[in-house]
């Protein structure tokens, strides 16, 4: 069979993202800050939009809202002051008081404008910062303070060294020994316990630094410190044979140290959010509003639209210019339009499955899928997924990421199913009212959970627990050292496990 080349046609239709249709897309998942920004693109970018809130501008200009003439014209009475001194005023206080010099307070220029808040804003120095201040004022020579500056440079945000002396050396072009003198000037800095290799190391200096001299907070800190993390206090009293007061005072002691030092100058900022949908509750019925604060109000230029109607247009390539600017105008307005419409959409029907949150708490968080919302609405997932994404919405209880309604669901026993962020903050209360004594174990928190008609495996509640930031139950115990613990076979010995199986309703 021979081969040969061949031209035919072939009708298909498929579908294809208009260059319209992918600005809408775009602007629907944009924040209220992006879109704010591009929104002000366009504003540079094409000349047929304008603000409408600058008409109040123009309307100063012409003179609107300015006094009637009638009122300037009327006289204005003069009126008298009268000062009146008592016999028994104190002269001799008054003179000393007004004698003082003091500065002179200048009046602003009532046309400059005060700074903006953003300029008023401080930066928290960072720890590379604090630091090198510090390395600065140390007498050290300059290849010195480079080395304690690269030493400096590569700290985590925990304040511990992360790299090690051979990698520095090599960095800095210095031996180990020099290192290892600059390693220890920077540690002497504050915050206490910095540049430290590990946690035993970071304690240690803290105790150096701070002055205790307690043999003992140094013995535990170096031979027993893993106790102390499991809070087996009773290990220490069987190895280190010392009264439980004194290993009370000591472990008391490394509890105030700073396992973290570098925490204090963490570099991350605080995000302010500024909600998209305000919600509020008026006459038993929710209202919603659009959060459109600073949000301008577009329209398109009248004067490009008269230029592109009258006849006297220069060229045919400056009516084709007006043209596009102009579809691309009216395109975007109508883009914005669809976006705020479909939000309030999606936040309407958010309400109607989430009534019960709304009015009593996360406790009441119905589960619910972007399928439900998209369906009630009329719209496909994908459309649902992009008006949830970075926005957030202002509610009774608190502000929360559209995004945080939407949960898997816990079966129960009897009845409907819980959603997983009802099960997580019913496991944060169990923890927290639990005796700190006699801390509850993950398979306790599942018995106590059936009770209530919950049904989940203990991997679940340990995973619940770990994203909630709870320790396990043997490092949330805290011991007591009271007369309590002095009467038993052993002075620190815990709560029988048969007490502990009791806990509950």
């Amino acid at each position: 069979m021979a081969l040969e080349l061949r031209q035919s046609l072939k009708l298909t239709q498929q579908l294809i993202m208009t260059p319209q249709l992918q600005q809408a897309i775009k602007l629907l998942q944009l924040s209220r800050l992006e879109l704010l920004e591009n929104i002000y693109q366009e504003l540079e970018t094409n000349p047929l939009l304008e603000d409408t809130q600058g008409d109040v501008y123009e309307n100063e200009q012409r003179g609107e809202g300015e006094i009637p003439e009638t009122t300037l014209e009327q006289p204005l009475r003069e009126i008298e002051i009268v000062e009146k001194v008592g016999e028994d005023f104190d002269w001799e206080s008054y003179l000393d008081e007004y004698n003082v010099s003091t500065p002179v307070l200048m009046e602003r220029d009532s046309a400059e404008e005060p700074p903006s808040f953003d300029q008023r804003l401080t930066r928290k120095n960072s720890l590379y910062e604090h630091l090198i201040w510090q390395i600065r004022l140390l007498d050290m020579t300059r290849e010195q303070q480079e080395t304690a500056a690269i030493i400096a440079g590569n700290l985590n945000k925990d304040g511990y060294l992360d790299a090690s002396l051979e990698e520095i050396a090599e960095m800095a072009e210095a031996t180990l020994e020099q290192v290892e003198s600059a390693l220890y000037q920077v540690q002497r800095l504050d915050p206490p316990g910095v540049a430290a290799r590990d946690l035993r190391e970071c304690l240690l200096i803290q105790a150096e630094n701070l002055g205790v001299q307690d043999a003992l907070v140094t013995e535990i800190i170096k031979k027993h410190l893993q106790y102390l993390e499991n809070k087996n206090y009773q290990g220490l009293v069987r190895i280190l044979k010392k009264p439980p007061e004194e290993i009370r005072q000591a472990i008391t002691v490394i509890l105030h140290f700073n396992p973290r030092p570098g925490k204090d100058f963490g570099e991350d900022e605080i995000q302010y959010i500024s909600p998209d949908i305000y919600v509020t509750k008026v006459d038993n019925e929710f209202m919603i509003v659009l959060n459109e604060d600073g949000l301008p109000k577009l329209r398109v230029s009248s004067y490009y639209k008269d230029a592109l109607s009258s006849e006297s247009a220069s060229s045919s390539e400056t009516k084709e210019y007006i043209q596009n600017k102009l579809r691309s105008a009216a395109w975007l307005i109508r883009s914005i339009h669809q976006r705020q419409r479909t939000i309030y959409k999606v936040a309407q029907s958010i309400i109607n499955f989430q009534r019960d949150f709304l009015e009593r708490g996360v406790a009441h968080l119905k589960p619910m899928i972007l399928r439900d919302v998209a369906e009630d609405v009329g719209m496909h997932e994908s459309t649902i997924s992009r008006v949830t994404t970075n926005k957030y919405m202002h509610t009774p209880q608190g502000i929360f990421e559209l995004k945080y309604f939407f949960n898997n669901s816990i079966s129960s026993f009897v009845g409907d199913p819980v959603a997983s962020e009802s099960v997580k903050e019913r496991i944060r209360q169990i923890v927290q009212d639990e005796d700190a004594s006699a801390p509850l174990s993950d398979h306790e928190i599942v018995e106590l959970l059936e009770k209530e008609n919950i049904s989940i495996a203990r991997r679940t509640v340990a995973k619940y627990r770990e994203v909630l930031g709870i320790l396990p139950s043997s490092k949330r115990r805290e011991t007591q050292w009271g007369a309590s613990l002095k009467g038993s076979g052993s002075p620190l010995a815990g709560p029988s496990r048969q007490k502990r199986k009791r806990i509950g309703p």
